[in-house]
Parts: structure tokens; sequence; C-alpha cells
């Protein structure tokens, strides 16, 4: 897990661009979510953090978006993860 006010900004973008980082997720409310999703793009800074696989994302107690992630999100949502 990748805090975004602990890393620069031209980090960051490298680590999108060689694939190092896939998703993206609220510190405090306990969400991760695609990097393309409406609703993550919208978070504060010192709230977002950046995982490289979702299971990275579940190991931190994070649960998946329900909007950009719906099919993951219901599984979990009915007790299926």
């Amino acid at each position: 897990m990748i805090e975004h006010n602990k890393i620069s900004d031209s980090d960051l973008r490298n680590k999108i661009k060689n694939a190092e980082i896939c998703f993206g997720g609220n510190r405090k409310l306990k969400i991760y979510g695609t990097l393309k999703c409406s609703s993550g793009k919208r978070m504060k800074r010192e709230n977002r953090v950046f995982f490289s696989t979702e299971n990275e994302a579940k190991q931190n107690g994070f649960r998946p978006c329900g909007h950009c992630m719906k099919p993951e999100y219901l599984n979990w949502k009915n007790g299926l993860i």
C-alpha cells in the first residue's frame, strides 16, 4: 500500500505507467476501485492510497467500490468474498 501524500507525482505516474499501481483506495472509508473511477478521483489526496493488486487491497481490509467495481461489490455485499 502506497499513500498518495508520501509519493511524488512523477514517481506515481511512472508506477501507473509500468503497471506497478492498478487500484486506488480511500484510507478512511476502506474502499478500493479502479484508477479511472470518478468517485476515486474526487477524494482528498491525504485519504488516497494505491495498490498493485486486488488481493493487496483486500488483505489491508478494503472493500470493492460499488461504482466502478459493481460485480465485485455485489459479491462482497452478499458475503461471497
